[in-house]
């Protein structure tokens, strides 16, 4: 029997090649786990039945284009909506044999931290079904935690990889941006937006990253890598400067039982031969979240002006084109999709753009600049990923502010658009912890490798108990 809660990528692989069992053994397996553990935590919206390819199953976040396949962002102005083409990821994915399984939910068109906000119901987290996975991947995170995949890929604009990876401990890279395309991946905010892997294990996400990585000619922000991706083997960190930002690492409502586990793992680094010191992000950290707040919503009220009912997805029909877009928008859009175009519209308009966007975007330059100067000094930057664990379903859904707050420690690199990975590094309160590693452009093999041995030496079991 194949055990799809501890199976990784890797010993599929090992599984496939070796004869052992045959690709369609294997998706038949994460398809009867779907059916029997899913209807308890919604984590997909469309499950797909057959798909080709000899490989090994992938489930892919509903913003990420499918040609054939219902793909929604989670939201019910695209409800029914099937694209015409694959987006890039998907073909690359498909390019190397993975077999997509299904389509995962998420915070509608990624706005949220909870996947609460999507349109089609919320994820719960296979830790705690009364528990959040966090947003907006939470279906991907909490696919690959609850062994419904080997594997997932997210997309992370302001956190929407790393933080649901935390809360539902596993593995999740944002990659340096421009590193992967984005051509069929609708847009929240182009200038932030990143595809990122989410696995079991940080040679999973080093292999998927490999994967989908490089330039794309169909996306001309993307480059090309500047060296190959390298799965990790080393299992210390000797000669790795590794940095604790006083800023992210003290930041107000961090809980106890997170800066516990986080400051275990930074003595771990070590105990593991790395040199650690502190260093400073004030700038970074005061304003990255509003910042965030300005730029993202503001390339949102663009993006999402496409949605009309002219062209594709829900059309409300009543008398005159103004109506219909009016209400096709007042219909297909939900509250929080509202409440940023409606902010980033007004930040964007004449007499506001300098004071607002404008400003923001010289902000931004300064978060990049202060993360240039502590990176200069250090490889690797540390942080708890999210200032909190998994917190209960409904609690912060009437408080945008409190919601907004679960990623002000993963928005600030974004900004930078520096990588990022989450791997977890303990439990508090029997939820698991993150533990967030930051580095410069380009810098993943570098990530790959101090994940990997504080990896090892945590040993961390990413089955959940209540399924184990």
């Amino acid at each position: 029997m194949i055990d799809t809660l501890r199976l990784t990528a890797k010993e599929a692989n090992a599984l496939l090649t070796g004869g052992e069992l045959s690709s369609d053994e294997l998706f038949a397996a994460y398809r009867a786990a779907i059916d029997e553990r899913d209807p308890d935590l919604n984590c997909f919206l469309h499950v797909c039945d057959e798909s080709p390819g000899a490989g090994i199953p992938i489930a892919l976040k509903d913003v990420i284009g499918t040609k054939g396949i219902p793909t929604t962002a989670g939201s019910k102005i695209l409800e029914g909506y099937l694209p015409v083409y694959d987006a890039t990821v998907t073909e690359r994915c498909q390019a190397r044999g993975l077999r997509t399984i299904g389509k995962t939910n998420m915070d509608e068109f990624a706005m949220g931290s909870s996947t609460e906000n999507s349109a089609f119901g919320p994820t719960r987290n296979p830790w705690d079904p009364s528990r959040v996975p966090g947003g907006s991947s939470g279906g991907s995170t909490a696919a690959v935690a609850a062994g419904l995949a080997p594997w997932a890929l997210g997309s992370d604009t302001g956190g929407s990889v790393k933080q649901p990876a935390a809360l539902c401990g596993v593995v999740g890279l944002r990659p340096t941006y421009g590193t992967v395309s984005r051509y069929g991946i609708i847009a929240f905010a182009s200038s932030l937006d990143q595809v990122g892997p989410v696995t079991k294990t940080v040679a999973d996400c080093a292999f998927l990253y490999s994967v989908i990585a490089g330039r794309d000619p169909c996306d001309t922000t993307t480059v090309d890598l500047p060296h190959p991706v390298e799965i990790p083997e080393a299992e210390d960190l000797r000669g790795l400067r590794v940095g604790v930002p006083r800023e992210l690492n003290e930041a107000e409502g961090i809980e106890p039982g997170v800066t516990e586990s986080v400051q275990a793992a930074i003595e771990l680094c070590r105990e593991l031969g790395a040199e650690v010191g502190e260093c400073e992000l004030p700038r970074s950290v005061e304003y990255g979240l509003p910042c965030y707040y300005l730029i993202a919503p503001s390339e949102a009220s663009s993006n999402l002006a496409r949605y009309d009912g002219v062209r594709f997805g829900l059309r409300v029909s009543p008398d005159g084109i103004r109506a219909m877009y009016e209400e096709t928008r007042d219909e297909g859009f939900g509250d929080e999709p509202k409440r940023r175009i409606m902010l980033g519209t007004y930040a964007l308009s004449a007499g506001y753009y300098e004071a607002y966007y404008g400003q923001a975007q010289k902000v931004r330059t300064v978060i990049r600049q202060e993360f240039a100067a502590a990176l200069e000094r250090f490889d690797v930057l540390v942080s708890p990923t999210s200032p909190t664990v998994a917190f209960p379903l409904g609690a912060k859904t009437e408080n945008p502010l409190a919601m907004y707050l679960s990623d002000v420690l993963a928005i600030p690199p974004n900004m930078a658009g520096l990588p990022g990975l989450s791997i977890p590094c303990g439990l508090s309160e029997g939820l698991p912890v993150g533990l967030q590693l930051i580095g410069p452009q380009f810098s993943e093999n570098v990530l790959f490798r101090a994940g990997h041995a504080l990896e090892q030496a945590l040993a961390f079991d990413v089955v959940p108990p209540r399924l184990a």
